[in-house]
């Protein structure tokens, strides 16, 4: 398998769907990608930048109800080097409308901040480089 070309989508189901989807454009600078409405009762937005090689996406079937986050470990994270650009993200998740957690697993507090969105779910801004 090739990496040139391959991207990457997170789905997840949510009963917030517009709500959530403004949280994420808004928080992490995401535009919408892409959306739809009643495919076979779904309805879904795409959002991500389009440069990148992931986005993500939220759905909602309608008629049902899903639970929140099944745990406070459920995370998405993000590497931000750069420091002054690693604490404006994070001023923006909480306009965003993110609330600020302590983490589930005390490693994402040493160099990071952790948000939970309205579905509980959670997004960890690590302000360190990625190390393999």
């Amino acid at each position: 398998m090739t990496h040139k070309n391959n991207r990457l989508r997170i789905a997840r189901p949510t009963n917030h769907l517009n709500l959530i989807a403004q949280m994420y454009c808004k928080g992490l600078d995401f535009d919408v990608l892409g959306h739809f409405n009643d495919h076979q009762g779904f309805d879904g937005v795409i959002i991500g930048h389009p440069q990148h090689a992931y986005h993500l996406e939220f759905t909602h079937h309608r008629g049902t109800t899903v639970p929140d986050a099944p745990t406070a470990d459920n995370l998405l994270v993000f590497y931000i080097l750069d420091e002054a650009e690693w604490r404006a993200a994070c001023t923006k998740m909480e306009l965003a409308g993110f609330l600020v957690v302590v983490s589930y697993n005390p490693y994402w507090d040493q160099h990071g901040k952790t948000f939970a969105d309205l579905d509980g779910y959670r997004v960890v801004l690590q302000n360190t480089d990625w190390d393999r």
